[in-house]
């Protein structure tokens, strides 16, 4: 592993080792921050107690980052151009990287302490956003360029919606348990508050069966927020070591001849693709993806080329002659790793596009999404060391300062207590709504749809919520995108007087 960082200084390599550090204890910070998205429910509505839920939040936390996948933390990165990772220095690298993990953890830490259920996917896609805009402003180049626009119109519009559809789905879940689950005394159990259950029964702990269903729940919540929060965590180290030490990171070094082969194969196939179809696909063959200067253009100015418009076809050819007799990535120099890099997120991209398209049917797009996954074998991927350093700092992070949130949650959003079936309600919609962001790859708020999921079962089944809480909840959340933005840009700024 040690020799994926050679030709770094010793200057360089120890700031390299503190970013990681840094990008642990944002996760660490992540990790009690939401903890309370798994466990509010379960203590409030004394299913465990605090001490087991905790260290039952932090176990299915670490399992969820170790099976989680990479499509979420890829999402991260791929909101930063490759040309601002690859076009960097080591300096200008460890600048970006530094500013954008203390505007995430100067704003997690703030948010934290007064209690508030804030996001920090929010805040860390408001911090790369923050990065983007503002070396876009310092060198003079297109704004509409310092991102990845598309990305990110899909992220927002995964952060804006999911919270809706949570309050949406446990209200309708409440609303249907205390219509078709109510007609017995048993039955309406599941209605009380632990008040409610100690008064009228006498005991302190939910029904047998409620209580199954509320642990299990709060496990779903744990495992999707690992596997959804954690791949954060593991874009931040991969933006880190891609940005810093590229040479090593760039591209997957550890990649097999076999993942080289399915690689190459993939470029194959997509050129006899589009040349198979040639007649439907001329005009996005023709305007994407940007084709890549050759070796000796790459040699000559290596730190200032960048993707122009042209052919598909001439950026496949240049990924063929880079690929063809290749064994291993070490056959290839620094600068000609960045360009394979580079070829294959534009040469995805353009299988993606061809996919979209009316006219492609179903087995091509299928046909075409395969392709697209062998293509992005080489550059999608982590190093098992990260995946498991992440998963132990996110779980870590959970068994702490859960205190604070939670008591947000558990008691301040409902004007009434919360009842078994509420909390069952709002863990259920939380930990499938989380489950299938992760799946797709879109990073969602576990914090805001937890908390609006408490809030729609207590909009249609607690009486009411109470507006303070609710309107702190809103402005935290209005304000995490535009503070993050600004704090992490203005610290990249000065950062960047300073080197």
């Amino acid at each position: 592993m040690l020799h994926l960082f050679a030709g770094l200084d010793f200057h360089t390599g120890l700031l390299l080792v503190l970013a990681l550090l840094f990008v642990l204890f944002y996760e660490a910070i992540n990790g009690f921050h939401d903890t309370a998205n798994a466990v509010a429910t379960v203590i409030y509505t004394r299913a465990m107690r605090s001490q087991l839920a905790v260290v039952m939040a932090g176990v299915f936390n670490f399992f969820g980052v170790l099976l989680g996948g990479l499509s979420v933390a890829y999402a991260i990165v791929h909101l930063l151009p490759t040309d601002l990772l690859l076009n960097v220095g080591s300096a200008h690298g460890l600048a970006m990287v530094f500013s954008m993990l203390l505007a995430a953890i100067i704003w997690n830490l703030g948010t934290w302490y007064f209690g508030l259920p804030a996001s920090s996917s929010h805040t860390l896609i408001g911090a790369i956003i923050g990065i983007g805009l503002t070396n876009a402003l310092l060198t003079g180049s297109s704004v509409v360029d310092a991102l990845n626009i598309p990305k990110m119109i899909n992220i927002f519009l995964s952060l804006i919606l999911s919270p809706i559809v949570g309050l949406i789905i446990a209200g309708a879940l409440i609303f249907l348990l205390r219509r078709y689950w109510s007609g017995t005394k048993k039955r309406r159990r599941i209605h009380m508050t632990p008040a409610d259950r100690e008064k009228i029964d006498g005991k302190k702990k939910p029904p047998f069966w409620t209580r199954i269903a509320l642990i299990v729940s709060a496990i779903g919540v744990s495992y999707s927020h690992g596997a959804n929060d954690g791949q954060k965590g593991i874009g931040l180290i991969m933006l880190v070591l891609i940005g810093v030490a590229p040479a090593g990171f760039v591209v997957n070094m550890n990649a097999s001849g076999y993942d080289i082969t399915r690689t190459r194969d993939a470029v194959n196939h997509l050129a006899q693709y589009y040349q198979q179809h040639s007649a439907t696909l001329t005009h996005i063959v023709q305007m994407a993806p940007p084709a890549l200067p050759t070796p000796e253009e790459v040699a000559s100015t290596p730190q200032e080329f960048h993707c122009n418009n042209a052919h598909a076809v001439m950026a496949i050819q240049r990924a063929q002659s880079l690929l063809n007799n290749l064994q291993s990535y070490d056959q290839l120099n620094v600068d000609q790793r960045g360009q394979m890099r580079r070829l294959l997120m534009c040469i995805s991209d353009t299988a993606d596009k061809a996919a979209k398209m009316p006219e492609t049917n179903a087995d091509d797009k299928r046909f075409l999404g395969k392709l697209q996954s062998d293509l992005l074998n080489s550059v999608e991927y982590a190093p098992i060391w990260i995946i498991v350093a992440v998963a132990l700092a996110l779980s870590l992070g959970t068994m702490v300062g859960w205190r604070r949130v939670a008591t947000t949650i558990g008691e301040k959003i409902g004007k009434k207590g919360m009842t078994y079936a509420q909390g069952m309600s709002a863990q259920v919609t939380a930990a499938l709504s989380i489950g299938i962001a992760s799946y797709t790859g879109m990073p969602v708020s576990t914090t805001h749809i937890l908390s609006s999921s408490v809030a729609g079962t207590m909009l249609v089944d607690g009486g009411g919520v109470q507006g303070r809480t609710i309107k702190n909840i809103v402005l935290a959340w209005v304000l995490t995108l535009p503070v993050s933005i600004l704090l992490s840009g203005a610290l990249y700024w000065v950062a960047l007087k300073l080197v």
